[in-house]
């Protein structure tokens, strides 16, 4: 669509999954939040992996490069890892075109920068930068250091409910109402608040 970037175009899809989805529903999200920094990326993913399991309750596929996520399956009793099996054989990548159980426990992305022809002084300059962000990773945390803290999502969903108050109070339009509709709003906003 113009006018509207590549991230934008694909918030749009998890958005209507998330307004739309039903239990009954099956669902396919692939990576969700790669369109954006490091951090935003993860945390809209992380996200919506909690409101797909606290709110839609529906079947879903949810194909991450974010290892940070695998720690959901912690609290989210639903929620199971599962990765396709690889290795690396003489330098090559062997896909083994099996699904196991469990988080994947490594990434292969200089492998398959190899196999599509990435030159070797690249890299070579991508494992040396590799090996110092896993360093830093071991020393900090990690990119989710901290996240054990957070409140659960059903805890923020209901921090986060409708007040029907307010929703009844923007939905009136003071210069288009007359006296007698006017007053009639006034004894509705009143009973929405004698109710609350």
């Amino acid at each position: 669509p113009r006018g509207r970037s590549t991230f934008m175009v694909e918030m749009v899809e998890p958005a209507a999954i998330l307004a739309q989805a039903t239990p009954n529903s099956f669902v396919i999200l692939d990576e969700v939040g790669r369109g954006t920094s490091t951090y935003d990326g993860l945390a809209l993913a992380w996200a919506v992996v909690e409101a797909v399991h606290e709110v839609n309750r529906c079947r879903c596929l949810f194909a991450t490069h974010y290892h940070e996520l695998t720690r959901l399956a912690e609290t989210l009793d639903a929620l199971s890892l599962h990765h396709v099996r690889a290795r690396e054989y003489k330098g090559d990548l062997v896909l083994l075109h099996e699904l196991a159980e469990g988080p994947a426990d490594r990434s292969y992305g200089i492998a398959v920068a190899r196999l599509a022809g990435m030159t070797p002084a690249v890299l070579a300059r991508a494992k040396a930068v590799l090996s110092k962000l896993e360093a830093g990773r071991a020393a900090t945390g990690g990119l989710a250091a901290g996240l054990d803290d957070l409140p659960l999502f059903a805890a923020l969903v209901e921090e986060t409910a409708p007040d029907p108050l307010r929703a009844e109070l923007d939905s009136v339009h003071p210069d288009a109402l007359s006296p007698r509709e006017a007053l009639e709003a006034l004894y509705r906003l009143k009973a929405l608040q004698a109710e609350g």
